[in-house]
């Protein structure tokens, strides 16, 4: 095995990030129970912000971006894993204070770390990426609570990101009739492809709402928050669930108790980061089994690890739909 290996490196030069491919070393990589040879990543909005220095996503230079990660284990002091196990990584800092995906090695805790399914590649697992495993969460959020296709409706806020994509074509994969919010009306037709019933605009539920108002939803998968989710709660049916995954729109939540008094409403909070490892585990099996995986294919980019500037900025412009992932 190579001591050395490629990364996709940002450092700041006079407050400026710059992003750069380099040559690192086995003994360059941060603290961690697992060192994982990283066949795909992915390449997201937070990434797009780490990359491109637009947010302060990254504090400590220098940094290897990539918020997740799938591939092989080749070493490890943790009787969880042992090497040559399939293994992926979502969330827990990593591509923001600890080195990512973008790079062909990487050391992690054990604990960030789940078997990958039987048959599943890591090119799909950084397909699916953060946001699917999100969204399967929600769904199984939304099964556990009682919430069927036969109850109703099921709306999907922010239905055009990566969660609310990915929710919008398991639930319909699910056989529930799905109706996604979005605020860009050129996206219908993609929606309609992942298997979207009805487009609601954004607008509808951005308004300010009464307490309550007429019951439309037996179930909600809510990626926005703040106003979005203050509507969409008014608008439950009795005894209606909402995952509610995201805070895009904001963390203030201005309601009232009725939805929960007086229709039975419940508000599931899912946080894939902190999800236990079983929990976790138990998604990503039902991913490989549920998830449309010839849709999934179609909406898939690949790109190797020297494109992944070029592609942070086009994230940032807006030119870029579907799952991006990064070859290694």
């Amino acid at each position: 095995m190579s001591d050395t290996f490629k990364a996709l490196v940002l450092r700041q030069d006079a407050q400026q990030t710059l992003a750069a491919i380099e040559q690192l070393s086995l003994d360059q990589l941060p603290e961690g129970e697992v060192l994982v040879a990283v066949e795909h990543s992915s390449l997201n909005y937070k990434d797009g912000l780490a990359i491109t220095g637009t947010g302060k996503i990254v504090r400590h230079f220098p940094h290897v971006p990539g918020i997740d990660l799938a591939g092989e284990v080749i070493s490890s002091e943790s009787a969880l894993f042992k090497p040559g196990d399939r293994v992926v990584l979502t969330g827990w800092g990593v591509g923001e204070r600890h080195w990512g995906g973008h790079a062909q090695r990487a050391r992690v805790k054990a604990k960030w770390l789940n078997h990958l399914p039987t048959g599943f590649s890591s090119a799909r697992a950084m397909a699916v990426g953060t946001a699917g495993l999100t969204a399967m969460l929600c769904m199984m959020a939304l099964q556990t609570s009682g919430i069927t296709p036969h109850d109703g409706p099921i709306l999907v806020t922010g239905a055009a990101g990566g969660v609310g994509s990915i929710a919008v074509a398991l639930l319909a994969a699910a056989g529930y009739e799905v109706h996604a919010s979005s605020g860009r009306a050129a996206l219908e037709p993609y929606l309609k492809e992942l298997g979207a019933h009805h487009i609601i605009p954004r607008e509808q539920l951005s308004r300010e709402s009464r307490p309550l108002e007429s019951e439309q939803w037996a179930g909600a998968i809510d990626t926005v928050g703040s106003q979005t989710l203050a509507t969409l709660l008014s608008q439950m049916r009795y005894n209606g669930a909402v995952a509610a995954c995201g805070l895009a729109g904001g963390m203030d939540l201005h309601t009232t108790v009725f939805p929960f008094i007086l229709r039975g409403v419940r508000l599931l909070g899912i946080d894939s980061v902190y999800a236990p490892a079983p929990h976790r585990q138990q998604a990503w099996q039902q991913l490989a089994q549920q998830l449309p995986m010839a849709l999934l294919d179609s909406l898939t980019r690949h790109i190797p690890l020297e494109a992944c500037p070029e592609a942070a900025n086009q994230i940032m412009a807006g030119q870029i739909q579907g799952r991006v992932v990064v070859d290694l």
